[in-house]
């Protein structure tokens, strides 16, 4: 599969890889700092194909993309959104590298929620992810206050009907341990769900009598937190995981 040619101005290529304003760039090639496919260029607006010219900026290859993929291990205490006046979001954790791609996050995770997030530019990944019609499957483990039994998995099996009185989507719910606290019995679950309603994990659990105190998202569709990356930490996704998203790292037609 070849890549599209699809030309735009250098001073948009460079600018939105974050190397200056178009008035600093138009600068940068009076000042003879830029340079396309090994000539010193005169003209900020040329029009260049950014996938098959070689850009330098002083000396330096430009590595161009249009499309940005990280994955966030989130943690507690941060929101999923581009900006909040009160308090810190999950765009705050990301280096100037990162935001001057200006990427958003896919869905959104409580607040007090932790795990994987995806931060994109690409709105029709994140459109993919989200559709309601697709049915992209999510996996969250989780520490509930209250025994949870094989009836909680049946009644999740069949769908549970939330406080809206909304019937939830048939969900995989897997008991995976129990401990004994000050205020009961806390059961350690893995839940996969196929939807995305509002705290809906929680909601599902006070359905049928029980409470959440911990929650973390470990899977979106083919996507999996890296156990490796600490909490609050991100990086890019890799060429495999890109893939797996049904995306690459250069347009293809």
């Amino acid at each position: 599969m070849g890549t599209t040619a699809k030309k735009q101005r250098i001073d948009k290529i460079l600018g939105n890889l974050g190397y200056g304003t178009r008035s600093e760039l138009k600068r940068a090639v009076k000042q003879g700092r830029i340079q396309v496919d090994g000539q010193t260029i005169k003209d900020s607006g040329l029009q260049v194909d950014p996938y098959h010219s070689e850009i330098e900026f002083d000396g330096q290859r430009v590595e161009y993309r249009e499309f940005i993929y990280i994955m966030l291990n989130k943690p507690q205490g941060v929101i999923s959104a581009t900006e909040d006046r009160r308090d810190r979001t999950v765009i705050d954790l990301l280096d100037d590298e990162s935001r001057v791609f200006e990427p958003f996050p896919v869905g959104r995770l409580d607040k007090d929620t932790e795990g994987l997030l995806l931060l994109t530019n690409d709105g029709q990944l994140a459109h993919e992810l989200l559709s309601p019609r697709k049915h992209v499957p999510k996996i969250y483990i989780a520490d509930v206050l209250g025994d949870v039994n094989e009836q909680d998995v049946a009644r999740f099996k069949e769908g549970v009907t939330l406080d809206d009185g909304y019937l939830t989507m048939p969900a995989a719910l897997e008991i995976t341990g129990s401990s004994q606290t000050p205020d009961g019995t806390v059961s350690q679950i893995r839940l996969t769900i196929s939807e995305g309603k509002f705290h809906q994990v929680k909601r599902m659990f006070e359905a049928v009598g029980k409470k959440v105190i911990y929650l973390k998202r470990i899977s979106m569709g083919a996507l999996e937190l890296d156990p490796g990356l600490p909490l609050g930490h991100y990086r890019e996704l890799t060429a495999i995981e890109l893939e797996l998203l049904g995306r690459s790292e250069e347009p293809t037609v």
